[in-house]
């Protein structure tokens, strides 16, 4: 069994036996395009807040530099945020952090190696636009740093290479080769760099579909504002309170419940887990549904 296989048996048992969070099988059966009617289509990568106009090599090194700090869901509420003028207010955490990171890409040109191996933490939060002594902002350097080290004298497209065009192996040389990446069971960020790179235009691999859902904090939200994931009462009113989740336990139930119904719902709608993931994960970015607590864990993982 490869990573992928791993991953969706471990969600499949998880939710077999969960005690807090259950998936609905009438509505699930009966789910499609969502509340809003429209179709399950692949968005894609923005291209104002991504950088995607520079070289190859340099697009690459910005997507698997993104997706190394792509996590914080957690802290995201503490976050300062950036204004969008064109939409007339402010974006998510995860936009702010690519959109700034994208602009200094823009302006001051890719990272080297070296920078990532010494990357200091108030150097970033700089970049990123947050206080230097926010904790994310010293997690994030440190994961940067981490990709430095796995790099060693490599560029982003050689470990491209390496993987031979499969993203299920480039998710595991992420995985097995920094402590960020290994969210075992899941493996979110480790599955979502290939299809970044991808949709960046970057790279190539035959075998994007076997990748599941990047389990994180927004998927389960929209399917549970959907009613396709139910919460136990008690775990529902803490998530609507506010109230921060541990790691574990009921934290890994909704994630592992939205893995294994996106599965389902994959199979019968013919739409590949990924692009399922990030048409509700855009769907997630509307107003009606942000305006809704999601369940917060303060994790490296998502």
């Amino acid at each position: 069994m490869g990573l992928t296989d791993d991953v969706r048996a471990a969600c499949a048992q998880i939710a077999e036996h969960a005690r807090s969070v259950r998936i609905d099988a009438e509505r699930l059966a009966g789910y499609g395009a969502g509340a809003d009617g429209a179709p399950v289509t692949d968005p894609g990568l923005d291209p104002v807040r991504h950088y995607l106009e520079g070289s190859p090599a340099d697009v690459a090194l910005y997507t698997l530099a993104l997706d190394t700090i792509n996590f914080g869901s957690g802290w995201f509420p503490t976050l300062s945020k950036r204004s969008d003028p064109a939409a007339g207010r402010t974006v998510s955490g995860y936009f702010t952090i690519a959109w700034n990171l994208a602009d200094h890409f823009r302006i001051e040109g890719p990272w080297t190696t070296q920078r990532l191996r010494t990357m200091r933490t108030e150097d970033l939060a700089a970049i990123l636009g947050q206080p230097a002594d926010h904790e994310l902002m010293s997690l994030y350097s440190q994961a940067l740093r981490e990709l430095g080290r796995f790099l060693g004298t490599r560029s982003v497209p050689e470990v491209i290479a390496e993987a031979r065009g499969s993203a299920e192996r480039l998710a595991t040389m992420l995985a097995s080769g920094m402590a960020f990446y290994d969210d075992r069971g899941f493996y979110k960020r480790a599955q979502i760099a290939g299809n970044d790179l991808a949709l960046a235009g970057v790279a190539r691999f035959h075998d994007l579909d076997r990748l599941t859902i990047f389990a994180d904090n927004l998927v389960p939200h929209v399917l549970r504002c959907d009613g396709v994931l139910v919460y136990e009462p008690a775990l529902a009113a803490r998530i609507d309170a506010g109230e921060l989740l541990p790691a574990g336990g009921e934290e890994r139930e909704i994630r592992a419940c939205a893995l294994h119904a996106c599965e389902q719902l994959g199979a019968r709608l013919d739409v590949a887990p990924r692009v399922l993931d990030m048409w509700l994960w855009n769907r997630g970015q509307a107003p009606a549904l942000k305006a809704r607590p999601r369940h917060r864990t303060r994790t490296v993982y998502y």
